[in-house]
């Protein structure tokens, strides 16, 4: 069985949630589809297929077939090492040839690439790299390549800003004149022949100019057996328009309706650039990250040091930055100290300090000192790039409470058509014709409310209403360090009611710390006597009391006769002193007393910590407790679930001492001790069974059967292993309080989601009934159509910024 593989497309030209089901249904008749999921909000199309029966040829074609388009890029490349014209078509044959290039033109004479390509699909990265590859340098001259996509939504969004200030300057005096002229506001003169044939000059460059998108996407629609709102709009200007000819002709007798045809069209236009630009600010969580990346990198290749772009850093060159630059890819510090600014991934405002071993994460900024990293992620492999990738799969999904919305949507212009159908036959033969003196015949005003139901009618709030405050939310998120990897894991986390939290890395440190030294000679002594046997020991207590001593920068001696006793301790000897370090069984097992401190260890012991006992020359001179400790926060965050409702449970693999001393440390409503990493699952499955909706809270690759079975898995703290983590939600900062930030921006968002989904349903279901009795003028229905998206637009916007603590 073939491999399947996904791409995602830009789409171009759709405007109601129509328009999505179309693309969708034509790209599934490709075969070798396995799905295809279009996003309104996006404007992508997400396609799963196999390589070895289809390809991106054939999905192009039927998008253009469907009367839909692909945002492209173009890059303008200087070329450097042609040496004849036979050069120039090697490259253009291989440039030609990378999946996304749609086309690629390469001049010996002026040493010049330029390449049209696809921006999802190839990056300008990629076609540099691949001139490389053929023995080329391509220097990049055009604009940046993650810029491509949105320059193409820039120029289609200038096109309709265009089109709009067209629209007004003939819709506003048409407008004027008309109203004014039937006010009475105007002379004899404003009746004449020609005063109509002038409003008909300026609504026709309106009706077949400004509004010709409406006719193409309407008739592509019919052409695929569907209809949308293009298709509405166009019906109902259309039956302004060429009613109002035969009246200015004299066929008919009348009023002539021009400027209804003309305001439609202008009123939908002016709401459709709206909605677009609201729509550019949804994503600019995605465009500030890309805005994040560092240009050039400063790197030591072969002993010398050099500057190059970005993205051509390789795995492996060790790289220097200085302070106050960015650090343009993930790495390892092998030389140097520094702080590091990492709020703009994680959300944490405190810088996080830095040295040899420590992880460097791509985008962040170099606070204070120099520091050389060997780079060991770059390009598309890099914590932000994954981040990038992740928060775009997550906008591109499809939330489970949108189901109702896209069934709705897919039958709602067809129904729209019956009702205005209705509309006219019940107006026209049905009700009683106006008396004589009426402003209006039977068929004008069955005309016009026909007219009026087409126009008000708007799908496109019900197919925004989901992904828009979606993007919004996911947006959010990724600025303060929270990814949510799919629409439905945003949607499921607002409605948990349990949390479990695993004990080690989630609410301690997960790295054992002294907590307590209690002795009678000096502490610092007797840390120094106990860290310096400890230098010998690989146990992760003994690692505690030696990362201590270090701490504190005590001089440590070198052991003599160092010896380990498997579960006691060890011993050797020091600056000619023989000390021992190890628990009760050790001492007694020497015969030593423990001079009144057994009620010390016990209370340790019963607090959680493990007391270990130093021996000083055969007499127990203290005690050095080490535990792992609650991590800074973890009280506060636990708190703030409470506050939210919530239960919190502890899970862990210690003691039911130890558990329940760092569970009332914590506050935590349970403690489930003793449990193996393999039950974990089973004990998250027992808490669902009481009919909790349970998140589970772990490292996101140790825990993962208990992340897989709770209704939302929260990995916390996987640093630059965003992609690894098994979990439907990851906190990049591994800090507890982005928890309740999580869970909090869910509820708003899911929040946003109802009131955008009662707004577009009560909306159709009032004003529709309203048009068709005849309460709503046209024009006022086009404009109340129009500005329904850009509530929906507004309404998601309010979640950016919002303060989640």
């Amino acid at each position: 069985m073939s491999q399947t593989k996904q791409i995602s497309l830009p789409i171009t030209g759709m405007t109601c949630a129509n328009c999505v089901s179309t693309v969708e249904r034509n790209i599934k008749k490709v075969g070798g589809v396995s799905s295809a999921m279009v996003n309104l909000t996006t404007e992508r199309a997400s396609v799963e297929y196999d390589p070895a029966q289809a390809g991106l040829p054939e999905f192009l074609e039927r998008i253009a077939r469907a009367g839909y388009g692909i945002a492209t890029g173009e890059a303008d490349f200087a070329l450097q090492r042609l040496a004849d014209d036979n050069d120039a078509r090697r490259l253009e044959k291989a440039l030609a040839a990378i999946e996304g290039v749609l086309e690629a033109s390469v001049s010996y004479a002026t040493e010049r690439a330029r390449i049209r390509y696809i921006p999802t699909l190839v990056s300008q990265a990629d076609l540099r790299a691949a001139a490389k590859a053929t023995g080329f340098e391509a220097v990049e001259t055009g604009g940046e390549s993650e810029d491509a996509e949105r320059a193409a939504r820039e120029r289609e969004i200038n096109q309709q800003r265009r089109l709009m200030f067209i629209g007004l300057l003939f819709t506003v005096p048409l407008f004027v004149f008309s109203m004014a002229r039937d006010l009475g506001l105007l002379g004899h003169w404003a009746h004449a022949a020609w005063a109509n044939w002038a409003m008909f000059a300026l609504a026709t460059p309106v009706q077949f100019y400004v509004g010709w998108q409406y006719y193409v996407s309407g008739f592509m629609a019919a052409r695929n057996g569907t209809a949308n709102m293009d298709t509405l709009i166009a019906m109902g200007s259309s039956a302004a328009y060429f009613y109002s000819i035969p009246v200015m002709l004299g066929f008919i007798p009348g009023h002539v309706y021009f400027e209804t045809g003309a305001v439609i069209i202008t009123l939908v236009k002016v709401g459709k650039y709206l909605e677009a630009k609201a729509k550019g600010a949804t994503s600019e969580a995605i465009k500030k990250m890309m805005g994040l990346r560092a240009k050039s990198a400063r790197i030591l290749r072969d002993g010398t040091e050099m500057e190059v772009p970005a993205d051509e850093v390789l795995v492996g060159d060790v790289v220097l930055v200085r302070p106050g630059e960015k650090i343009p890819v993930d790495g390892v510090v092998v030389e140097g100290r520094s702080a590091v600014d990492e709020s703009m991934l994680t959300g944490e405002s405190l810088p996080v300090e830095k040295g040899p071993g420590d992880k460097v994460i791509g985008a962040t900024l170099n606070k204070l000192g120099l520091l050389r990293f060997e780079a060991t992620q770059v390009g598309k492999e890099t914590a932000l790039a994954q981040i990038i990738r992740l928060v775009e799969e997550a906008q591109g999904s499809r939330a489970p409470i949108q189901k109702l919305a896209d069934q709705v949507s897919a039958i709602f212009v067809p129904v729209v058509l019956v009702i205005a159908l209705v509309t006219f036959l019940v107006w026209f033969f049905v009700l009683p014709a106006p008396l004589p003196t009426a402003a209006v015949d039977g068929f004008t005003r069955a005309l016009i409310n026909t007219v009026a139901v087409l126009v008000i009618a708007c799908p496109c709030a019900m197919g925004l209403a989901t992904p828009m405050a979606v993007m919004v939310g996911t947006g959010e998120g990724a600025r303060q360090g929270i990814l949510f990897k799919s629409s439905g894991a945003l949607e499921r986390a607002g409605k948990i009611g349990f949390v479990v939290l695993d004990k080690t890395g989630t609410i301690t440190r997960g790295q054992p710390a002294v907590t307590d030294i209690l002795t009678e000679m000096d502490a610092n002594e007797l840390l120094r006597l106990a860290g310096s046997v400890e230098q010998g020991s690989e146990h992760p207590l003994g690692e505690a009391i030696w990362a201590e001593a270090n701490a504190r920068g005590l001089t440590l001696s070198a052991p003599q006769g160092f010896a380990a006793e498997v579960g006691h301790g060890v011993s050797a000897e020091v600056d000619g002193r023989q000390v021992a370090v190890g628990n009760r069984r050790m001492m007694a097992a020497r015969g030593l007393e423990l001079n009144g401190l057994e009620a010390r260890v016990e209370g340790l012991q019963n607090d959680g910590k493990t007391a270990m006992l130093v021996a000083v020359d055969g007499r127990v001179q203290g005690i050095i407790a080490v535990a792992d400790t609650v991590k800074e926060g973890s009280r506060a965050a636990i708190d703030r679930l409470h506050a939210m409702g919530l239960q919190v449970a502890m899970i862990t693999g210690d003691n039911q001492a130890t558990a329940e001393a760092i569970g009332k440390q914590v506050g935590v409503d349970r403690v489930l001790a003793e449990v193996l990493p393999g039950d974990k699952a089973a004990q998250v499955k027992k808490l669902q069974e009481e009919g909790h909706v349970v998140a589970m809270v772990g490292d996101g690759i140790n825990d993962a059967p208990a992340l897989a079975q709770a209704d939302v898995g929260i990995a916390i703290g996987t640093g630059t292993d965003v992609a690894m983590a098994a979990a439907p939600v990851v906190l990049i900062s591994g800090e507890l309080g982005g928890v309740p930030r999580a869970i909090a921006l869910s509820r708003i968002t899911l929040r946003a989601i109802k009131q955008n989904l009662f707004w577009a349903f009560i909306y159709n279901v009032l004003l529709i009934p309203a048009a068709a009795v005849g309460l709503l003028n046209p024009m006022l229905a086009a404009g109340a159509m129009a500005f329904s998206d850009v509530f929906v637009v507004g309404n998601s916007l309010r979640l950016r910024g919002r303060p989640l603590n």
